[in-house]
């Protein structure tokens, strides 16, 4: 037997759908406590659901958002659609999956990524200081070795609100994990 999808899954869905083949419509705004207590936020690549409540996000190991996601992984993402004018936030904790402790999984990831979205993980370690002999590799091919510094970043979702842009007064919902996805409108 299959879980049932939440209620907000197909209505993000559709907003998706909206957004027709624009490359922006797979980018979701990760926020999340920096190490020094600060707020941080970058963007990503939505790469998939794990679960009816969990979605994928790929990352470098060696990144600072890793390391502040494994001392504290509490984030929210936001996910605008402007096509769809609604604005999605997904809340929850984020779990680290590394090829050390799942390599199955993290090669399944990998090998699904495109020649120049692996290119990446063929860069120098992220934020460090350039050195302009390095090598920025623009392809990897799908032979190319899976790296020990990919990691899978999977959400948990505990809470999702949606801000819905388009009538007057704007609409906004939030469903939450603790009340079963029961739908609860809120002031916008």
């Amino acid at each position: 037997m299959t879980e049932a999808l939440p209620p907000w899954r197909p209505l993000l869905r559709a907003a998706m759908q909206r957004e027709g083949r624009s490359v922006s419509a797979r980018w979701v705004q990760l926020a999340s406590t920096g190490r020094d207590g600060t707020p941080r936020v970058r963007t990503l690549v939505f790469r998939g659901w794990a679960g009816v409540d969990q979605l994928e996000l790929f990352s470098d190991q060696r990144s600072e958002k890793v390391k502040e996601l494994s001392s504290h992984g509490a984030a929210e993402l936001c996910w605008l659609f402007p096509k769809a004018r609604q604005q999605y936030r997904l809340r929850g904790m984020v779990q680290l999956i590394t090829p050390a402790e799942q390599a199955d999984l993290c090669q399944q990831r990998w090998q699904q990524l495109s020649d120049t979205g692996r290119a990446v993980w063929g860069w120098p370690t992220p934020a460090k200081p350039l050195d302009p002999s390095a090598a920025f590799p623009e392809h990897l091919s799908d032979t190319s070795p899976l790296p020990d510094h990919f990691v899978v970043l999977r959400l948990q979702v505990e809470t999702v609100e949606r801000l819905n842009l388009g009538p007057h007064p704007h609409q906004r919902t939030r469903w939450s994990a603790q009340t079963l996805w029961q739908e609860q409108p809120l002031n916008p």
